[in-house]
């Protein structure tokens, strides 16, 4: 009788991010209670993850969108799924927005606090109009798009392109061809890329916490703690509702994104997380044409983490400048935050470019933003986080709207 060897139990990928994740944090203690120097050595290990991902997110989302949208010939599906996705986002994201104000009102953290007056927050760029964000969406030249990883850009490029590519017909069959091995090839690229998750992810950690020290949590722990406690509610009243109501499975949801929203929380980056993301939607039942479309759209226009987190923080700043804002002008805040932040995606330094205009439009103090940058990397984790969860369930929702979304269980039936 043959025997067979027994191979030895393999931890699992989000348990060694998990614990990339805890031994960064203990490393970047150390670091910064004993040498700071030491960031600087570690900080490339950490910029070297980003790299690896940007690197493919382009050739993986047009592969995927090209392959979906022409090889199904699914035209008429995108438009619908577009309309689809964009009320969903607005709808989610308005709601973020108002739990965000409603938290900061509340808990008031700014009331107290005293502005560092004169000192200089460092943004020096300015939010996107409406004109410019209409204009954002085309490219001047896709190779441009693909090289600065411009998602939308890359998404509008690779649906006309499929649409184009399906009215050649037969002739074209060789190309979609050629982008389903694409998409095939860039998801075993990712695999090997994850390899590298843990040791990214701890050396991302590391830096944060070896450059800014647990110490910045102190004086502004209310603000933290603002934020953590609204997107919470935000958990609770808006994306949880959201699966009852679309009858999504709330566990399984969670478990299936948990590596990519690990990823997300630790490199503070969207980016990351994206490949492993469209990975694990797909794998929880959503169509690939789906979540190659709706996913990316959202890197753009459902950003609910960084949309909540923009209308607590210059209400933050008011009541730590001591301006007390009447609800008409919260709500005229929250109309103007909800156009500017569609603006968010492309923009250097995001959400505190965004805040940094809509101080300026009321004539609040842009110090106040040198008081949020000394926390900042801890709130960015979180909203980060809750971007990509919030994007995931979007594709899930608009599968299960379409009538499409597929179980894994109903997959092996």
């Amino acid at each position: 009788m043959a025997t067979t060897a027994t191979s030895k139990p393999r931890i699992s990928p989000t348990t060694q991010i998990l614990i990339g994740l805890v031994l960064g944090l203990i490393a970047g203690v150390l670091i910064n209670n004993y040498n700071r120097d030491l960031v600087e050595i570690i900080r490339p290990f950490s910029a070297i993850f980003i790299r690896m991902i940007r690197m493919i997110i382009a050739p993986l989302l047009f592969g995927t969108l090209v392959a979906g949208i022409a090889g199904a010939g699914h035209f008429k599906d995108v438009g619908r799924m577009g309309l689809r996705a964009i009320i969903y986002f607005e709808v989610v994201t308005t709601l973020a927005l108002l739990i965000g104000l409603f938290m900061v009102n509340v808990m008031k953290p700014g009331v107290g606090m005293v502005l560092p007056i004169g000192s200089n927050p460092g943004i020096t760029a300015k939010p996107q109009t409406w004109q410019e964000i209409i204009l954002h969406t085309v490219p001047t030249s896709i190779i441009d798009a693909m090289a600065t990883g411009d998602v939308l850009q890359i998404v509008v490029f690779s649906i006309i392109f499929a649409i184009g590519l399906g009215m050649v017909g037969e002739k074209g069959r060789a190309m979609v061809q050629w982008c389903e091995a694409l998409t095939e090839t860039m998801f075993k690229v990712t695999n090997i890329i994850m390899l590298y998750a843990p040791i990214g992810v701890g050396a991302a950690i590391a830096v944060t916490i070896g450059t800014s020290g647990l110490a910045v949590l102190q004086n502004l722990a209310k603000l933290v703690g603002t934020l953590y406690l609204a997107l919470a509610v935000f958990y609770g009243l808006v994306l949880i509702p959201v699966m009852l109501l679309f009858r999504i499975p709330i566990m399984g949801f969670f478990r299936a994104i948990k590596e990519p929203a690990l990823i997300a929380f630790s490199t503070t980056s969207s980016e990351a997380a994206l490949p492993r993301a469209m990975e694990s939607v797909e794998a929880f039942g959503v169509p690939r044409r789906i979540v190659s479309f709706i996913l990316p759209l959202g890197y753009s226009f459902n950003l609910d983490g960084s949309t909540l987190y923009l209308s607590l923080a210059a209400v933050f700043v008011a009541q730590a400048a001591g301006v007390h804002l009447t609800i008409g002008q919260q709500v005229t805040m929250l109309i103007t935050l909800m156009l500017t932040s569609k603006g968010v995606a492309g923009v250097p330094r995001a959400s505190l470019v965004i805040l940094a205009g809509t101080l300026a439009s009321y004539n609040l103090p842009l110090e106040g933003i040198t008081l949020i940058l000394g926390v900042d990397a801890i709130m960015d984790m979180a909203r980060t986080m809750t971007n990509v969860i919030g994007n995931c369930l979007a594709s899930v929702v608009v599968a299960k709207w379409e009538g499409e979304f597929q179980p894994p269980k109903e997959q092996a039936a």
